[in-house]
């Protein structure tokens, strides 16, 4: 190498000879500090000395926070087996479940079913309105039927917690699908007036944009596969889209709260003496606060998601 030395500009160079043949290409890396180079043993065993010459080389100095003598190096090799013996006999103690590729099968059939229904959903959209020049009117007619069938199967997200068919925790996933299913069914599905308003579009728009990379996401997590930009952009399209979608949740909510004062729709009248009637759009204005206090649940369990997969990997100190 050049360099600036004790001799000062010029070409420094040395040679050893191992005890025994090395790999003919070592490993170096340059920092500001100093230059390392490593070399591998061909074969790995103990070596009684470096060098083919018995007497050291004056400029070859042990790193001895690096040393290991023979009894170290024997006692590291035992260690190291026995953790892969033991390892072993884990996974030999844990039973084989007999119905793995069928549970497989049938996450995966579901992810990919509801990916393409909701693609359908995405797609439908965006071309009767960008390109057709449809309105924002007709929306909930058009599209209700795909959005009934892919949030009525969403359920099955609630039941494959419960079994423990998949890790996903209960409680995120009850608050998500509960949340869109009440605005779906009972404020949209019951409500003709609110059918033919803008918000519907904005609701199913974002809904079908945030599944259209959840879903493959884990379809192909079933599989054993990550695709680095499908997991970032799992982890990354809800900052923005869900305080969207929760906003124009709480629209709809807003905007149907006035049409069921008037009609007194599911609205609960209670018997005499007490002759009150529990008007179904109070209720509306409590579930406004349950909806922020469901996305405050959610946010916080897939910000703990996105550190876990997008967050800096720990490096393992030897």
């Amino acid at each position: 190498a050049q360099g600036h030395g004790a001799k000062g500009d010029n070409i420094y160079e040395f040679q050893i000879e191992f005890l025994e043949p090395v790999e003919p290409k070592p490993v170096y890396k340059v920092t500001q500090r100093q230059l390392n180079i490593t070399v591998q043993k061909k074969e790995s065993n103990w070596w009684e000395r470096l060098t083919k010459q018995e007497k050291r080389p004056l400029f070859l100095a042990p790193d001895f926070d690096r040393w290991l003598d023979e009894s170290d190096a024997e006692m590291e090799l035992k260690e190291k087996e026995e953790e892969k013996i033991n390892k072993m006999k884990i996974e030999s103690r844990v039973p084989k479940d007999p119905f793995k590729h069928l549970k497989k099968g049938y996450l995966i059939m579901y992810n990919l079913v509801q990916f393409l229904g909701f693609s359908w959903i995405f797609v439908n959209m965006t071309v009767r309105l960008f390109i057709l020049g449809k309105s924002f009117y007709d929306t909930f007619h058009t599209i209700a039927d795909m959005m009934y069938f892919c949030q009525t199967l969403a359920l099955m997200e609630i039941v494959n917690s419960l079994i423990g068919l998949v890790r996903s925790p209960l409680i995120p996933a009850v608050v998500q699908i509960f949340g869109r299913n009440f605005i779906l069914f009972v404020v949209l599905g019951s409500l003709e007036e609110m059918q033919s308003k803008p918000v519907v579009f904005f609701i199913f728009y974002f809904w079908s944009i945030i599944e259209l990379f959840r879903y493959p996401y884990y379809m192909l997590s079933c599989m054993g596969i990550e695709w680095k930009p499908l997991t970032w952009l799992r982890y990354t399209t809800w900052i923005p889209l869900y305080p969207l979608g929760a906003l124009a949740e709480a629209v709809c909510i807003v905007q149907s709260i006035p049409i069921f004062s008037e009609t007194g729709k599911f609205s609960l009248g209670l018997p005499n003496p007490l002759n009150v009637t529990i008007q179904f759009s109070f209720l509306l204005q409590i579930y406004l606060i349950a909806l922020f206090l469901g996305v405050f649940v959610n946010f916080r369990h897939l910000y703990k998601q996105r550190k876990q997969h997008l967050g800096p990997k720990k490096r393992k100190m030897k």
